[in-house]
């Protein structure tokens, strides 16, 4: 009789009641319940994304997912201030609007799009009702980004039957989470591809933060005896799962190996850009008003050259919502975001996100045996 490999970690196989170490990032316009639920097949961690979905959609969604497969999943939205609470376009200083539509403006008529100097329209207040849906429907896992879950919220969701999952970027933000109550932190290496977890808008000096490399072991140290730490940022394969499991982490989150998966919802031009051609990745607050990692890009250069303030909470992406859907439609991959971690030079293919998994584990454990 064959007996199963043991678990390479023990731990987040109990809280999480996962298999495989890896958690998928529920990265918005990517997770859906199809690449979550193939990840959940697979012995992972899949993740729905919930951002600026309405209530009906998250709820469709869930039960998708379930549908799909009857593994944990989780569900993630962002915490930060200026998302939960949307800033109101009205008080939005007249010359940063009229700044950050001159300088859309240089860029739309590569696409014949009028131009304007309009205020965007106000973003509807979606985090909450979302988060009352998830509690509704009693999600296995709930994902917290760019903020941290408050003690109640964490509360709720425990006796709802949830885990509650927070990703962080600064060691001071996982000894808040822990206190807040949460079943385990995930630790964003400044690596790590599209937002990283910071609950309000910092300077740009100050979002490049630590390596993942040098944030993990500093997490495990001062929260890795509570729970579990998952590392994240710039692991796109079983050697780096294996790197992280040798420094100490229960486990790995993924993003941009993800987006390039036959489940992922992302177009063909971002996942062939990903596995292929120019992949260097640079921070900008161009796309949505938040610093984020993507892909260089003509759009990226431009808005960089400016200077110009972007507009605050995720007012920028409304304000630029024409040219980045007219890039989309035109597959345009130099003015629309195409998010990456910074491991994506050594990415590959397009396989389906179960094969990443099975992979990621397969690879580890020969890595691991090795040492």
């Amino acid at each position: 009789m064959v007996r199963p490999a043991p678990s390479l970690s023990p731990r987040l196989q109990q809280v999480l009641g996962i298999e495989a170490p890896v958690l998928q990032s529920g990265m918005g316009g990517v997770a859906g319940a199809e690449l979550a639920a193939a990840v959940c097949n697979a012995g992972g961690l899949g993740i729905l994304a919930a951002l600026r979905l309405e209530p009906q959609q998250v709820r469709a969604s869930i039960r998708r997912v379930r549908e799909l497969t009857d593994r944990p999943f989780g569900v993630n939205i962002w915490l930060h201030d200026d998302v939960r609470s949307p800033p109101d376009p009205g008080a939005v200083a007249d010359d940063v609007v009229l700044d950050a539509q001159s300088v859309l403006n240089e860029l739309r008529p590569r696409f014949d799009l009028e131009p304007t100097l309009e205020r965007p329209e106000a973003e509807a207040n979606l985090v909450d009702a979302a988060l009352e849906v998830m509690i509704e429907e009693r999600v296995p896992v709930f994902s917290a980004g760019l903020g941290i879950p408050e003690p109640q919220l964490v509360g709720r969701f425990h006796e709802a039957g949830s885990k509650v999952v927070s990703m962080v970027a600064k060691v001071e933000d996982g000894l808040t989470a822990v206190e807040s109550g949460v079943d385990v932190v995930v630790a964003q290496g400044t690596e790590s591809g599209g937002h990283r977890s910071y609950g309000t808008k910092l300077a740009k000096r100050d979002v490049l933060g630590s390596s993942t490399l040098t944030l993990v072991p500093q997490m495990i140290d001062a929260i890795g005896a509570s729970v579990p730490v998952v590392a994240a940022g710039g692991i796109v394969d079983g050697r780096g799962l294996a790197a992280m499991l040798a420094l100490g982490a229960d486990g790995v989150l993924l993003g941009t190996r993800f987006v390039a998966t036959r489940e992922s919802s992302a177009s063909d031009v971002w996942k062939q850009r990903l596995i292929s051609g120019q992949r260097k990745t640079t921070l900008t607050d161009g796309f949505t008003g938040q610093w984020a990692r993507v892909l260089e890009s003509e759009f990226t250069e431009h808005w960089e050259a400016a200077k110009t303030k972007a507009l605050p909470g995720l007012l920028q992406a409304t304000a630029g919502a024409d040219l980045f859907a007219a890039a989309r439609k035109a597959d345009d991959d130099q003015m629309q975001p195409l998010y990456s971690g910074a491991g994506a030079r050594t990415m590959s293919g397009i396989p389906g996100a179960g094969q990443v998994v099975e992979q990621l584990v397969a690879e580890a454990r020969a890595s691991l045996s090795r040492w």
